[in-house]
């Protein structure tokens, strides 16, 4: 079993032109297992894509208090190549183009990197792989001689993220957003992909505003974030609360006024 664990992690942003700092996470704590699917939904501005943009290492991101574990072992001063290879995996809400360098090309250095020189993968294994990810999320084999990203439609890239995920098989995979602009049968695929990896061996935090992606990906636990901390924990049935009441209702419970940050 492996373990990933936020402690009381804050979190800034610089605006270098106007030379002034904003804290966005306030203090963020916790623990995720292999074994495990977390979500965190809150309402927008609340930190949910800075948490994970932070986690892999994002640059823009400053941790000016406490620390990220994996494993036991801090992994704040690794950059984010060295997070990724050691078992780290982010699908962001927008992924990047890039021009020249094919989904086959990009997949295959993509699983090469965690490989010991001597122990890369071998054409033959590699397109056996890959052939049996394309069946299993409907991806016509002509969109891995595309360049990366270049030109696909906002599913597409969804898709072409769960390929990924399902191709680098990461310890721990960070999923931002990935429900978003999906329509049913699109979102259907994507969690199908994301459900084959469930083990003792892989664990998930689901970042979404909705409910109905967690209709298909069931979670283990679900945290909810607000004015950059995590104010409440529950299971599933938390989510099912929080899209028949909204979050007005769990502001009152818990006392709190106004959202804290106004940006993720």
């Amino acid at each position: 079993m492996s373990t990933l664990e936020v402690k009381d992690l804050h979190v800034e942003v610089v605006d270098d032109e106007k030379k002034t700092a904003r804290e966005i996470l306030k203090g963020v704590n916790l623990i995720m297992n292999t074994g495990e699917i977390h979500a965190i939904m809150g309402p927008n501005g609340t930190g949910k894509s800075t948490l994970s943009q932070t986690i892999m290492g994002n640059s823009a991101y400053h941790v000016t208090k406490g620390d990220i574990l994996l494993d036991g072992e801090s992994i704040l001063q690794m950059p984010v190549d060295e997070r990724a290879r050691k078992g780290l995996f982010l699908a962001m809400q927008y992924p990047a183009e890039i021009q020249g360098v094919t989904n086959a090309e990009f997949l295959r250095s993509a699983i090469n990197a965690k490989r010991p020189k001597d122990d890369q993968i071998s054409v033959m294994a590699f397109l056996k792989e890959l052939d049996k990810n394309l069946d299993l999320l409907d991806m016509n084999e002509a969109m891995t001689e595309r360049y990366l990203n270049e030109g696909f439609s906002g599913g597409e890239k969804k898709r072409n993220e769960i390929l990924q995920l399902l191709m680098i098989k990461p310890t721990f995979a960070l999923l931002d957003e990935i429900d978003s602009g999906l329509d049913i049968d699109a979102l259907k695929v994507v969690s199908k992909g994301v459900n084959s990896m469930r083990g003792d061996n892989f664990g998930s935090l689901i970042i979404t505003h909705y409910q109905r992606l967690l209709n298909y990906i069931v979670p283990d636990v679900v945290h909810v974030m607000m004015g950059g901390r995590i104010v409440k924990t529950g299971d599933a049935d938390l989510a099912k609360k929080l899209e028949r009441e909204g979050y007005a209702g769990l502001r009152d419970e818990l006392g709190i006024k106004v959202a804290l940050v106004d940006e993720d």
